[in-house]
């Protein structure tokens, strides 16, 4: 089983919401950040949010900062997406990663993050 698992993409509707669980199984729990990635048809993967273990967010694209939550749920061993207000643009396969305790004010990068969950597709239709 990997460490980390994805759930709850699905297809809404332009302006819709749904809400991505990451499940930590494989990792000691209050030792890692988690990010969050999307990868859209054609395009690089790239990270957007990250919550450390002291639940502090770090936005690294704009356009999700107003639509986008990520919160940490201790007794559950899980990582929630909140996606509100839904756009074509946010279509994608959606990876949850792992890096250690704390997530770089300065950017994403691939290579910071550890382990990787199998990813969810979410589609957003106009």
């Amino acid at each position: 089983q990997l460490p980390l698992v994805e759930s709850g993409g699905d297809r809404v509707q332009f302006g819709g919401s749904l809400r991505l669980s990451c499940s930590v199984t494989g990792l000691t729990w209050d030792e890692y950040a988690i990010g969050w990635w999307r990868q859209a048809p054609g395009k690089k993967r790239e990270g957007f949010l990250c919550i450390d273990v002291n639940r502090k967010s770090t936005f690294y694209i704009d356009s999700v900062k107003d639509r986008f939550i990520t919160v940490r749920d201790d007794a559950k061993r899980t990582v929630y997406l909140q996606m509100n207000s839904l756009e074509p643009e946010d279509t994608g396969v959606y990876y949850c990663g792992a890096r250690f305790l704390f997530c770089d004010p300065d950017g994403a990068y691939e290579s910071d993050y550890h382990q990787w969950g199998q990813g969810t597709q979410v589609s957003v239709s106009s």
